[in-house]
């Protein structure tokens, strides 16, 4: 999975008369991250290389520390997951990072392949930042046949739950940053923001979170995040919420790639919940991203409690009513639409 070169992409925006559409990287770097991103992270200490040492070296971190993970390294969890449930626990105001793009470098790299990693790494205090490194999981695969033994031959929940699920980062913090990573692998979500605000997940290649019916490259609860200038494919739902109240995001200057297991972007309502309501978040703002995908991009499955505007994106799709699902509070304009000599519709 992590074998792969990130894509190389033609032009993923357009200009007419003067309007951007469609995702454009900005000065940190390109989108996605990787060579050439600009805000890397200097070691102020001698770089980590095993897994006790990396534990040791957030335990023992101060605010304003920076635990830096050797480029090289490649340290597996799996073990100590299943036998302990080992979380590494990032303090508050810490950085983890390694050197993702430095001269070509991967990165250093943290896995687990234990299927009930929930999760690997968590935020615990605000203005935690995670960049620079990858972080793999047990589940790259879409599970198809589960999902269909589960709920098309009606075994239920309880039987598609049987099969434990797995995060990759975690936060009910405020100001969790998470860039120039690579993320895959995770069942249940790559990055589960369960609470908090100003969240800022920029400048990653997330992919391979495809679990049907879970899934998701990025994940809300009750939180609000901007997700801008990062890299998707292979997931089921690229960005998602659970759409309770105090939820939202605003995702912009990202790429749908190629291939997603359903819709791109997502916001759960009241039927999904089953709470007697029809809200779907609190807002919502998509726009400049580029969608290369053949899924519909967008399906908000409520009414938000404020509005979602949806703007200036660039859809695979040729017309509106195959690109977004949505219902009131809702407003779409000045979108382009068609891979190939793009119609801008109002």
């Amino acid at each position: 999975m992590f074998n792969a070169k990130q894509p190389k992409l033609k032009q993923t925006w357009r200009e007419i008369h003067g309007d951007v559409y469609g995702a454009k990287p900005n000065t940190s770097g390109p989108i996605g991250g990787g060579i050439g991103y600009a805000n890397l992270v200097e070691p102020t200490q001698d770089p980590v290389t095993s897994l006790d040492a990396l534990s040791d070296a957030l335990k023992n971190a101060r605010p304003g520390d920076i635990v830096y993970l050797h480029g090289k390294a490649k340290i597996d969890c799996t073990i100590r997951v299943h036998v302990e449930n080992v979380v590494l626990e990032v303090p508050e105001e810490v950085t983890l990072a390694s050197n993702r793009g430095e001269d070509g470098a991967k990165g250093g790299m943290i896995f687990s392949n234990s299927f009930a990693t929930r999760p690997l790494i968590r935020a615990m205090g605000p203005n935690v930042r995670i960049t620079g490194l990858r972080l793999g999981g047990p589940n790259p695969d879409p599970c198809l046949e589960h999902h269909h033994r589960s709920f098309a031959e009606r075994r239920g929940h309880q039987y598609y739950y049987k099969f434990p699920v797995s995060d990759g980062i975690s936060c009910d913090q405020f100001k969790l940053e998470i860039d120039n990573c690579e993320i895959g692998g995770w069942s249940h979500a790559a990055i589960n923001l369960q609470a908090g605000s100003n969240h800022h997940i920029h400048h990653n290649f997330i992919h391979h979170n495809q679990y049907n019916g879970l899934g998701y490259g990025i994940c809300h609860d009750r939180s609000f995040s901007l997700i801008e200038y990062n890299l998707f494919n292979y997931n089921r739902h690229s960005i998602a919420g659970t759409g309770r109240p105090d939820s939202g995001y605003e995702a912009r200057h990202n790429i749908e790639i190629k291939h997603s297991l359903s819709h791109c972007f997502d916001m759960h309502g009241g039927r999904d919940r089953q709470d007697n309501t029809n809200i779907a978040g609190t807002w919502l703002k998509i726009h400049h991203n580029t969608f290369r995908c053949p899924e519909t991009a967008i399906v908000i499955r409520g009414k938000p409690e404020q509005d979602c505007e949806i703007h200036n994106n660039w859809f695979h799709q040729k017309t509106p009513n195959k690109s977004i699902r949505l219902e009131d509070h809702s407003q779409v304009r000045n979108n382009i639409y068609g891979l190939t000599n793009p119609k801008l519709l109002g």
